[in-house]
């Protein structure tokens, strides 16, 4: 074979075959961590003195990229290319990982050996484990034991297994990493994929997630850079990351932000709802971000600088926020002031009445989960007041096995006087005839509307806050969507875009979810 074939041909990375190993231990594709790290300066790659850390080591695709550049960028500082690997190796990079299995094969991947004591080790240590270690660490169930999960990371008591198990209790969040060894030490870029979620013995398989509490332990270092890749949720909800947003939308130090919102993209056949992102955190940064959306492979559009606190949520498409700036220009009352809270009738998602009204002297009819069943008047006792209006109700979930969403939200459901639902629907508006609610049924039903709901709609759950940008019009007339760009002043090139993002909905009844 000539050395112009064998040039020519492709050689596999091993570390881009790695399957997912469980629910928050997803490998880092080679080509995603190269992408990540170029957000970082050029000069972090000639300068020998830095310290880098991986807080949670999976793969090792991230430390083993840095190290290649390093290898290249400190070729001017120290020619001898073994001199130069052994500095790289022994007093630059750093890891922990989230695993004992994850850190040999880190190991590997970095020193091209699992055990960095070993003569196959590019670089011998006198520890096995080298500068990537796993560190047990402990959940914390109180001075006594006796909470029923973490303090730290919402895990379920449970999951404390003693030293012989595992317990996903990761070292950095947990106190145990840094170790005594190395509390001296001053890390200048942290960059990581963190674990997303633990179980946090809930119905339904509940999880908590976590990911955000990665990024909190490694600001807290003072690093001069924090780089990682984290589920896009955070951006308008998430369980318990409110403040974790408000921190890093007001804060003004993220000064770079990607965004993949299309499933399965930055991780082939990794389902993670929302989408992921990844930025750049710059202790020294204050001000505006630069934001930019990667779709099928390319960046859509040009990047955009732009001030993250502008709205209480990230907006992640930068088309988007000159056409909410239009609308919120208007300062009118949002609908989410009209949308009921959960239980709207007090039952929940899987109470079911009498399947007939037969028997019943006042029967009322109750819409709920994937049935209708029937129960007297008299039993409803929350909001017993709305049972004579009209309601437009709206499912409480709305979700899409798809890789892209296109509907955000349900088809809206008339319940007529004398009806009720369960937990399963929100009570969108009541209205005094059917005239006003099917117009408002229309107007959610728009592009518009739901467009402006996606932008608050991180998860499938379509609750209140989702319809806070969307403006409650008097129902005098049947709003449509060509009504509704003239009224806000939208041009052709964000019709287009709100066109090209929602799908449109036919103006037909819903059904019973």
């Amino acid at each position: 074979m000539s050395a112009e074939v064998a040039r020519k041909q492709h050689v596999p990375d091993i570390l881009d075959c790695l399957a997912q190993l469980s629910n928050d231990e997803v490998p880092t594709p080679p080509k995603l961590a190269r992408a990540m790290l170029d957000l970082l300066p050029a000069d972090v790659w000639s300068n020998p003195n830095l310290k880098w850390l991986d807080p949670c080591c999976k793969s090792g695709a991230i430390l083993r990229e840095v190290a290649a550049r390093l290898i290249v960028g400190l070729e001017a500082w120290e020619p001898d290319f073994h001199k130069r690997r052994e500095h790289i190796f022994r007093n630059m990079l750093y890891g922990t990982s989230v695993t004992e299995l994850t850190a040999q094969v880190a190991r590997r991947s970095v020193y091209c050996s699992h055990n960095a004591a070993s003569v196959r080790s590019v670089v011998r240590f006198e520890n096995p484990a080298g500068n990537i270690a796993f560190v047990p660490a402990m959940h914390d169930l109180g001075a006594d034991g006796s909470e029923h999960k973490c303090k730290v990371c919402g895990a379920p008591a449970d999951l404390e297994r003693g030293s012989t198990r595992e317990n996903y209790a990761y070292a950095f969040i947990h106190g145990a990493y840094p170790t005594k060894e190395l509390s001296g030490m001053k890390f200048d870029v942290i960059v990581g994929n963190p674990p997303y979620q633990v179980s946090d013995g809930g119905h339904n398989a509940s999880a908590t997630p976590v990911y955000h509490r990665f990024v909190e332990a490694a600001i807290s270092l003072k690093p001069r850079y924090v780089l990682m890749i984290t589920p896009s949720r955070w951006f308008a909800g998430g369980k318990g990351l409110d403040k974790f947003r408000e921190r890093m939308l007001t804060g003004g130090k993220v000064r770079k932000l990607i965004d993949y919102p299309k499933l399965y993209e930055a991780f082939p056949g990794v389902k993670i709802r929302g989408g992921v992102s990844y930025f750049l955190w710059d202790r020294d940064h204050q001000g505006a971000a630069v934001v930019a959306t990667h779709w099928n492979g390319e960046q859509v559009g040009t990047a955009v600088e732009r001030r993250l606190d502008e709205f209480d949520v990230f907006i992640r498409r930068n088309e988007a926020v000159p056409i909410l700036k239009k609308v919120r220009k208007k300062s009118e009352t949002s609908l989410s002031e009209r949308i009921s809270s959960r239980k709207p009738f007090g039952f929940p998602t899987n109470f079911h009445g009498e399947p007939s009204s037969k028997k019943l002297k006042k029967p009322t009819k109750l819409y709920g989960s994937q049935r209708i069943s029937w129960l007297e008047r008299t039993d409803v006792v929350v909001n017993a007041n709305w049972l004579d209006s009209w309601k437009v109700l709206m499912t409480a979930v709305q979700g899409t096995s798809a890789a892209v969403e296109t509907q955000f939200l349900s088809k809206p459901l008339l319940a007529a006087p004398g009806e009720a639902c369960t937990e399963t629907y929100l009570v969108a508006g009541r209205f005094e005839d059917k005239e006003s609610a099917e117009r408002f049924a229309a107007y959610l039903r728009t592009r518009f509307v739901r467009f402006l709901v996606s932008l608050r709609k991180a998860t499938q759950h379509a609750t209140r806050d989702v319809y806070t940008f969307v403006p409650d019009l008097p129902m005098d007339r049947t709003w449509t969507d060509e009504l509704l760009y003239k009224r806000y002043k939208l041009n052709a090139d964000e019709v287009a875009f709100i066109e090209s993002q929602v799908k449109a909905m036919p103006a037909t009844a819903g059904t019973h979810a």
